[in-house]
């Protein structure tokens, strides 16, 4: 789970996996799988490096994926 924060300061905790699409208007909305939307205070950089820890937490990501890879 991220914690994020509604517009009226509350804390919102939403599984990653569920998150559908971020679309930044002047607030983020959150659109879920199954259609709900949520409106936080967070930037979409900050909610896509939450998801990313989320993540690599859980191993779904390696810790240092494209660093040290030479083309």
């Amino acid at each position: 789970m991220v914690r994020l924060t509604r517009l009226n300061g509350s804390e919102l905790w939403l599984n990653p996996l569920l998150i559908e699409s971020v679309e930044a208007t002047p607030d983020s909305v959150i659109t879920l799988s199954n259609g709900h939307k949520y409106i936080v205070s967070e930037k979409p950089g900050v909610i896509e490096q939450l998801i990313a820890d989320f993540y690599r937490g859980i191993g779904l990501v390696a810790a240092d994926a494209g660093k040290g890879v030479s083309k």
